[in-house]
């Protein structure tokens, strides 16, 4: 009992109740993920336009995609779970059964949190990103713990589950469905991140004259600097080159020495062999 984690002090008649609370819990997580997202889209078309705009409706679009794969993996993943319970519990009550299968249960818990606690902080990268007080990164890193998460529902759902179950079928589809979602928003974050600054990169209309010809200046350095650098990694480049050749052609005369078999002495000449010599 010392040896057991504090956060499994809950007593197992309760952990039926906890599996069913922490399913509810993560579908109204998503839900209200699910609102946010809609309410981001709206402020966004009211307060940018252009480049910005479009930006941040590929990325909320591809967010809102996300949510709703989510939301259907958890919907398939309580059916299983009530399918499991059913098939496996015989005369007990499903407490029992959860009870039972105390180590299993806590795990399904652990899996359903780390979803619904992934589509939150999803959602809140989003809104800073929208807001420009976040960062692109935070959403890629959201998206890759959603699909973490996902692959940890999966698993402790397919413990207990038959192989030839439709649900677990539904479930594994659901789980890939997720992924594909989640790369779709690294996939438009990534591009959105590049379009901004770009476009942040070449706007000078609000540049004074002076502005203008100090960062040409500056731009003018870091061309030679760059310049300069480049020259420096073509040389390296071709001693690498040189030194690679240098060994492969010492390396293959070796082989070709080594494969090349001795003269055959000439028959015309026989000598004697040498007489052998006292120690």
């Amino acid at each position: 009992q010392e040896l057991r984690p504090k956060s499994l002090d809950i007593k197992q008649e309760e952990l039926g109740d906890m599996v069913e609370k922490e399913m509810a819990s993560t579908s109204e997580a998503i839900e209200d993920a699910v609102r946010r997202i809609e309410e981001m889209m709206s402020q966004a078309r009211n307060e940018s336009s252009g480049v910005k705009l479009e930006v941040n409706e590929r990325i909320l679009n591809s967010c809102t995609d996300l949510m709703k794969a989510i939301r259907l993996l958890v919907m398939t993943s309580t059916n299983l779970q009530k399918e499991i319970v059913e098939s496996g519990r015989g005369a007990a009550t499903t407490q029992e059964f959860y009870a039972k299968n105390s180590r299993w249960t806590e795990g399904l818990i652990s899996a359903s949190k780390a979803v619904g606690w992934g589509a939150t902080q999803l959602v809140e990268s989003a809104d800073r990103v929208v807001l420009h007080t976040g960062k692109y990164e935070e959403l890629i890193v959201c998206s890759h713990e959603i699909a973490a998460s996902t692959a940890q529902l999966v698993a402790a759902s397919k413990v207990k589950a038959e192989k030839s179950s439709r649900n677990l079928a539904r479930l594994q589809e659901c789980s890939r469905n997720v992924n594909e979602m989640a790369a779709n928003v690294v996939a438009s974050t990534k591009s959105g991140q590049e379009q901004i600054e770009e476009k942040d990169t070449m706007d000078f209309s609000g540049m004074s004259l002076i502005k203008l010809k100090k960062e040409e200046m500056e731009t003018q350095v870091k061309v030679l600097e760059l310049e300069k650098r480049l020259e420096g990694e073509r040389v390296r480049l071709g001693e690498l080159r040189k030194q690679h050749y240098g060994l492969a052609g010492a390396y293959e005369a070796a082989e070709e020495g080594e494969a090349k078999p001795a003269a055959a002495p000439r028959r015309g000449i026989l000598k004697k062999p040498p007489l052998a010599q006292k120690p």
